[in-house]
Order: structure tokens, then sequence, then C-alpha cells
């Protein structure tokens, strides 16, 4: 039986902060997972962001290869590379890594995909301040300056490391794989906090760090984390876990393959990873 997912509002943010930060702490102890509502991004705007990514993943790979990954700036796109320790064979998927700086000629054109890079700029600023209410509010709960984790997470400074990751899963439609094969394997986020938009079912959560198998695999059970209408997807990270003494639970969590009744097709989603300051020690 797996463990629920709250959503929490932060409509009236600077008047209800106590609360809200009330039921973030819950959230954050209890699963590490929590859905965002009232965060000021429209469900238009997040499915605009996520049709330009579909647009951009359409592209002929060699226009994709344009922007080929860089591992030292950790940019760019890569296609079935990334592999992760739970399923040791690379992931079903290819994704986009933008980030605030370094950016200079790896940003998709207007050619490429139109209003692309003032579109994600926007969306990354908004991603930004919605964190940075989330953040306060953890900072609060653990006895910092409220103005803690912006500091430490100001992409502002040159050694920012916020990143906006793009994510196509490829289509599944006709394949067989062996079972429990997932389309991305058990793992943590080792950043602060990561904001998660989707389309459909597949995200699901294991039930913390008191899971007795490594990387979470059988027989532990797992909790569903749907996309919601409207709402953001949050995960605490490594880092904040650290920070907190363990306190604030980075659980693990992954992506399983469509059941036969559901849609088939590609996958796609973005991630906005919170990602303290190169030169802040956590």
């Amino acid at each position: 039986m797996g463990r629920p997912i709250i959503q929490i509002s932060l409509k009236d943010f600077e008047t209800r902060k106590n609360d809200i930060a009330s039921e973030l702490w819950r959230a954050a102890t209890e699963i590490g997972f929590f859905y965002l509502k009232d965060h000021g991004l429209t469900e238009a705007e997040m499915q605009h962001m996520l049709s330009l990514s579909e647009q951009f993943f359409k592209l002929p790979a060699d226009q994709k290869a344009n922007f080929k990954f860089d591992l030292k700036k950790n940019i760019g796109w890569e296609s079935g590379q990334q592999k992760r320790a739970s399923a040791k064979v690379p992931e079903l998927k290819e994704s986009l890594q933008l980030k605030w700086h370094d950016m200079e000629g790896r940003w998709p054109t207007n050619d490429d995909v139109p209003d692309f890079e003032s579109y994600s700029k926007n969306f990354m600023q908004k991603c930004q301040n919605i964190s940075f209410q989330v953040l306060s509010c953890f900072a609060i709960g653990l006895g910092f300056e409220e103005d803690f984790f912006t500091r430490n997470h100001d992409v502002a400074r040159p050694d920012a490391q916020q990143t906006f990751r793009l994510m196509h899963y490829f289509s599944v439609e006709g394949k067989e794989f062996p079972e429990d094969f997932p389309r991305a394997g058990a793992h943590c986020d080792f950043e602060t906090i990561t904001l998660l938009f989707a389309k459909g079912a597949g995200l699901e959560v294991c039930p913390g760090r008191e899971a007795v198998s490594e990387h979470a695999i059988r027989p532990n059970e797992w909790t569903p984390c749907p996309a919601i209408p409207g709402a953001i997807t949050v995960n605490i990270g490594d880092a904040l876990m650290r920070w907190s003494d363990d306190r604030l639970k980075s659980n693990y969590h992954r992506v399983r393959m469509p059941r036969p009744s559901e849609y088939q097709g590609s996958r796609y989603s973005i991630a906005y990873f919170n990602q303290v300051r190169c030169a802040v020690i956590v």
C-alpha cells in the first residue's frame, strides 16, 4: 500500500507562509514528494513548454546534434546515453540539458523551434521563483535565515548550476521488454529540490530510505505519482536531505513502462533541478 502524495497550495503565499511551511515540512519528512498548486504557472504555460520540447525532439538527429552534449559544461542534447546503476542498461530516451550560464551558441534557434529560447528563459525564471518560495519555507523549518537557500542558489552568480532538462522517452509501441524493465531506473536526485512537469502516468515513488533493498528494487512497494493538470510535482534531493541531517527525505523514484491498457507512445517530461552554487559547501 502506497503513501498519499499531498497537494499543497501556494495561494496567498506571503500571508500563509507559516501554514504552507508546515504542510511542506510534513510532505518532505514523510515521503519527500508533493504536488504544488496555485503556484503562478498556468496549465497553458506548462503545456506550451512541453509542446516546445516535443517540437525540438522531433527534429532530425543531425539537426539536434548541433547541440551535442558537453560533459564539462553539463549542457546539450544526448540520446540513449544515460544509464542508472539500478537498471544497468541505457535508458530509452533522449534529453536536452539547458542552464543559466555558458549557453552562448547552445540554444536552439528560431529556425529550429520558433520562440524556444525566449519562452524557455521565461519559464525557467518562473520555476526559480517558485523554487525560492518552497526553499524559503524549508529554511524556516530548519531554523536557517529565510534567504539561506536563495543566496546559495542565486542564478545571477556565474557559478550557478541550476539545470533545465527536457526529456523524451521513446515510444514502446509494438515492443516487448522483460518484466519490471523501467523507462527510467530507480534513482534519487542529488540536487536540492526538483520541479517536474509531465504528461500522464508512469512516475512512481518508493517510500523512502528505509527501503531495504538496493536502489529500491523489489520487494519494495511503489506509490504512483501521476501528473495532475495544473500541478507541479516536486521532490527533495540528496543535497537538501544532507542539509537537514536526513530529516527531509530524498527518495527513490522511477518511470515504469506503460501497462497494456495505457498509451504506448512517446512520453515527454521536463525537470528543473535546483542545484547549489559551486562555491557553496553543503
